[in-house]
């Protein structure tokens, strides 16, 4: 998958797939869409299919139009992002000590919950 943030279209797209936890069409996300904007369909489009060949969205053919769905979960590009900002660290121990020194209360219980869940790997 490719790396990078989403832009801000992309980003209110996958948004949308990520919400619905089933595949949709071009028309189906683009009446979403429409909710809070004025919108194109052939802009739906676009974005969708660019989404499909950055490897983030997958896409069945059916009938004349494809339906999509995330290959990943908002949850994965997340973690995605979190390891390509810290590869960009010359010192990554001192980044993250930086990023652990500013997380909330609620955050650092989620880290605390989120180490017990993962077990931690053997070094050889």
């Amino acid at each position: 998958m490719a790396g990078q943030r989403f832009g801000e279209l992309e980003a209110a797209v996958m948004d949308r797939m990520w919400s619905y936890g089933r595949p949709a069409n071009v028309r189906q996300v683009l009446e979403d869409l429409q909710q809070t904007r004025t919108i194109a369909y052939t802009t739906v489009m676009t974005v969708m299919d660019n989404l499909h060949k950055k490897g983030w969205l997958r896409r069945t053919r059916q009938g004349r139009a494809y339906i999509y769905e995330p290959v990943s979960s908002r949850e994965g590009y997340t973690a995605k992002l979190m390891r390509e900002a810290l590869a960009t660290s010359d010192n990554q121990a001192a980044a993250l000590v930086h990023f652990l020194s500013d997380l909330s209360p609620e955050e650092a219980e989620a880290l605390r919950t989120a180490l017990k869940v993962v077990p931690p790997r053997n070094s050889r």
